[in-house]
């Protein structure tokens, strides 16, 4: 029956592309990210930060459009609170590493530690996972392409977390200026919850899989 269903509802033309934009938005923001934290010129580092910013504006308005569209339409591609939930993991995404990028040029911090990198880096391959993954929703033909990103995501969440303990502990271990000490292990966990809304987005996929394929 549910195939059936499937059949006789119209092609979706309004979710899809707004979920794509939203996952290549992702994935613009976590490089400029990388590309932010492995300037080493301050005043380059600043322009790289403004893209961000503007980057993660722009998550904001597909994300209001996707909100906005649910709102308005009975018929949707799939359950609505998945919707509403892969919506908001892929906009938190944006928002935390806004957040940590904002974050370093407030609180001054000129060197970037290789942890930091590490984790950015991570960001950017599993955004660029989300991205392949939201993709294919559109047909559901190659759904190992969705489940293998997903565990790659889920994969690159427990990384995160290792290198972002290891790190913090070093901190404990090395940094003898309380207040350096505080700012680093806030960008550092402010990067980490990043990756935490990539795992997010990752499990509302597994759920749409379920639910669909």
């Amino acid at each position: 029956m549910n195939n059936i269903f499937k059949f006789f509802t119209p092609k979706d033309k309004k979710f899809q592309p707004l979920f794509e934009q939203a996952a290549n938005n992702a994935v613009k923001i976590s490089e400029a990210l990388l590309i932010a934290l492995n300037t080493s010129d301050l005043e380059k580092r600043k322009e790289h930060i403004k893209e961000i910013e503007r980057l993660e504006h722009v998550g904001d308005d597909i994300t209001h459009s996707i909100f906005l569209e649910l709102s308005k339409n009975f018929i949707t591609p799939f359950d609505r609170e998945d919707i509403h939930s892969l919506a908001s993991a892929v906009d938190d995404i944006a928002d935390y590493i806004h957040a940590s990028a904002t974050n370093i040029e407030l609180y001054n911090i000129v060197v970037i530690g290789d942890s930091m990198i590490k984790l950015a880096e991570l960001l950017v391959e599993m955004c660029t996972d989300l991205e392949k993954a939201i993709k294919e929703l559109r047909s559901f033909k190659n759904i190992r392409i969705i489940a293998d990103a997903c565990v790659r995501i889920n994969s690159g969440e427990n990384q995160a977390d290792h290198i972002c303990n290891l790190a913090i502990a070093r901190l404990f271990d090395f940094e003898t200026n309380a207040i350096e000490l505080i700012k680093q292990k806030e960008v550092l966990q402010t990067l980490e919850l990043a990756t935490d809304k990539c795992e997010d987005a990752a499990n509302v996929l597994e759920s749409i899989l379920v639910k669909n394929a």
